[in-house]
């Protein structure tokens, strides 16, 4: 990963920083709140991006925050931007946590070592490599 000094990291609720339990709140995942704490300190921007709404999602705030993570933007991509519904979902961040990225979810202590800058690898050009290559074992 190419290390940048502040991130807007979004990052999802359930199956990410709780088991997945919906609409329910799970057990917290090892080590989830510890690393989003340390993310912060660092100076990243986290934004919560999670499925949920209304009384379901007021419940993951209050959680999260419970648990010491008061998020920068809920939902969106700054904390003052208004739903439209005839404008796109999609926010604006650097780096998506999800348990459902391609490859599964890695655990917070690699997330943590891929986004922090004491122990990101060095800048070199990435290997020019297909989406699927992994697939052809190249």
């Amino acid at each position: 990963m190419i290390f940048q000094d502040k991130l807007i990291i979004a990052v999802d609720f359930d199956g990410t920083i709780v088991e997945d339990a919906y609409p329910r709140i799970g057990k917290p995942k090892t080590f989830a709140f510890e690393t989003l704490k340390r993310l912060q300190s660092d100076g990243h921007r986290l934004i919560l991006w999670t499925y949920r709404c209304g009384k379901s999602l007021d419940e993951a705030v209050a959680f999260c925050k419970d648990n010491g993570i008061t998020f920068y933007a809920v939902n969106c991509s700054f904390p003052e931007e208004v739903y439209d519904p005839a404008i796109s979902r999609k926010i604006n961040a650097d780096v998506f946590i999800d348990d459902r990225n391609i490859g599964g979810f890695y655990g917070w202590g690699e997330i943590y070592q891929l986004l922090s800058k004491n122990n990101a690898p060095p800048l070199t050009e990435p290997k020019k490599k297909g989406l699927f290559s992994f697939l052809k074992g190249k």
